[in-house]
């Protein structure tokens, strides 16, 4: 994604919000307000990237270029998928430290900057801290298949993570562009980064009830591609040659 000069705000931001959104009319005003009060006094940008809403969402965005100065939004041409909103706010990014959440409003985003003070306090190797919710506010069997979910793809990926599903995180911009790109990779961005060589941590953060709007998601879809999406991380992890550091001789 090209940067025009015109997009790019008078200084570089140290911390970029990115927050994909799809018919979330009802969730985005507040959920940016929100962000903007958490990260207050930080220099940051927030990115709202509307995966081609057929609601109001792309315009109740927009009306608060004045309120929030700081807001950007990127809208795609056509519907890709919450990985692929990710990836364009992440690519059209101006700060070296992403921070991620979903847009319906269920992670709190007072939560971020303890995210962002752990990544910073931590060693280079560290490029992401993850969001482990805790007290979730989703049904029952949401929760059952989750918990499932979460397991068997720990057992299999070895990547230390109880929660990839919390959409809060924090990490390195520069690591994420290392990663190969796929949908539903935003599942599993621990155990790519760890298979580039990065460590990983976790911290607990608040998890909330969704106020508007409806899920996205079915549990049949998400076991449906979830298999599929690990299949391809294995063999992915199969695949790696890590050389431990590259030195200038």
């Amino acid at each position: 994604m090209a940067r025009s000069a015109a997009s790019k705000p008078p200084g570089i931001p140290d911390i970029s919000v990115v927050v994909p959104v799809f018919d979330e009319e009802g969730a985005a005003p507040a959920l940016a307000r929100e962000i903007a009060a958490a990260f207050k006094g930080r220099n940051h940008e927030i990115i709202f990237v509307d995966d081609a809403s057929r609601d109001g969402t792309r315009a109740a965005l927009k009306g608060l270029s004045a309120e929030i100065p700081q807001l950007r939004v990127l809208a795609h041409r056509k519907n890709s998928g919450q990985s692929r909103a990710i990836r364009s706010g992440i690519l059209g990014a101006h700060g070296a430290v992403i921070v991620t959440l979903d847009g319906d409003g269920q992670n709190d985003p007072a939560d971020g900057p303890a995210l962002v003070d752990a990544l910073m306090a931590g060693p280079p190797e560290l490029a992401l801290v993850g969001g482990e919710r805790v007290k979730r506010q989703d049904s029952a069997a949401k929760k059952v298949a989750s918990r499932i979910g979460n397991g068997v793809r720990k057992r299999l990926l070895k990547d230390t993570a109880n929660d990839t599903g919390c959409g809060l995180k924090a990490f390195r911009r520069e690591a994420f562009l290392r990663l190969p790109y796929f949908d539903h990779i935003h599942r599993y961005l621990p155990a790519l980064m760890q298979r580039e060589g990065y460590l990983t941590a976790f911290l607990p953060v608040n998890h909330r009830h969704r106020q508007t709007g409806a899920s996205k998601y079915t549990n049949l879809g998400r076991l449906w591609a979830s298999l599929s999406d690990l299949q391809g991380v294995i063999w992915l992890q199969s695949r790696a040659r890590n050389p431990g550091g590259v030195d200038e001789v």
